[in-house]
């Protein structure tokens, strides 16, 4: 293998939940290249799945891709937040249903091109009613599908979310598939 070493990280612009750098990268001793790093602080996301085992998902305007996405409940780490914690917290905020007996599902490198931003990704059937706790700028409608929608809306292309289809994928394998 052609050995890369990162010679120099400079920062472009720091912002709320990424900071975006240019790294200088030295191949084979011999070429320096420039590229585009975001440093991601971490996220995590869940899977819950409600008494009649249907997967609550959240429907929510997404900016990056001006459109609206269906998605498993996730958000970033808060500061020294860990990522169980954190999976349990924006479930509880998104959807209006605290997560108990979660377990560890998958993690999912997004976008290993350019961030090291890594989503752990938990599920739970053991939930607990509360109520939305949404952040001011956040608009969220919660709708309940089976597994086999979830999947089929992922191959018609309705779903398009990474961590939404690693997530759905793996929960079916590890929980219908044992």
């Amino acid at each position: 293998m052609v050995p890369y070493k990162r010679i120099k990280r400079d920062l472009s612009f720091k912002g709320k939940i990424i900071d975006f750098y240019s790294d200088t990268i030295l191949i084979d001793n011999d070429k320096k290249v420039t590229f585009d790093f975001v440093d991601h602080k971490g996220a995590s996301a869940i899977i819950p799945v409600d008494k009649d085992d249907k997967i609550l998902m959240v429907r929510q305007y997404r900016n990056a891709i001006d459109d609206y996405t269906l998605e498993i409940p996730a958000g970033c780490l808060d500061l020294g937040e860990d990522n169980l914690t954190c999976a349990i917290r924006e479930c509880e905020e998104e959807t209006g249903y605290k997560p108990n007996n979660v377990k560890h599902l998958i993690d999912v490198h997004t976008t290993v091109a350019f961030s090291n931003e890594l989503i752990k990704v938990y599920y739970s059937n053991n939930l607990s009613k509360t109520s939305q706790n949404l952040d001011e700028d956040e608009y969220i409608d919660v709708e309940g599908h089976s597994i086999e929608e979830l999947i089929e809306m992922i191959y018609q292309g309705k779903i398009t979310d990474a961590k939404t289809i690693a997530g759905l994928l793996a929960y079916k394998q590890k929980c219908f598939y044992k």
